[in-house]
């Protein structure tokens, strides 16, 4: 589990979100990891109607899978790494020498050389309790 993240509100004006990366090992494929995330999404309160860019209870994404390059049923890795701080600085901190199916770079070495100083974050410390 990488540290939790603060940043701004992207693609909209908004409350700012929290962030971070968890690396797990599955049994399930691609797609039934896509369903189950979607369940716990819906049972944190996350609605299908819920528009891409608002708000949201919770937002989990498979960013990798592996070095699985493929379109469907979920373009992996997910496109966001490149050019989102907010999932690639949490993913280079947790897995900073895995390397990129498509660039061929490791997560540290994209975050050393990611360019996009207006995209601000900072490492908020949580405590988390289950439920």
């Amino acid at each position: 589990l990488s540290s939790t993240y603060e940043s701004e509100a992207v693609g909209f004006a908004g409350a700012p979100f929290y962030n971070l990366v968890m690396s797990a090992y599955t049994t399930l494929d691609i797609a039934e990891v896509g369903r189950l995330f979607k369940e716990i999404e819906h049972q944190n309160g996350r609605l299908k109607s819920d528009k891409k860019f608002a708000p949201r209870t919770l937002d989990i994404d498979l960013l990798t899978y592996d070095d699985v390059i493929c379109v469907e049923p979920v373009v992996l890795p997910r496109p966001e790494i490149e050019y989102h701080a907010f999932v690639l600085e949490p993913l280079a901190e947790l897995v900073p020498t895995i390397v990129h199916p498509n660039t061929n770079k490791s997560y540290a070495q994209l975050w050393a050389e990611f360019d996009q100083p207006e995209q601000k974050l900072w490492i908020v410390d949580l405590t988390w309790r289950v439920k």
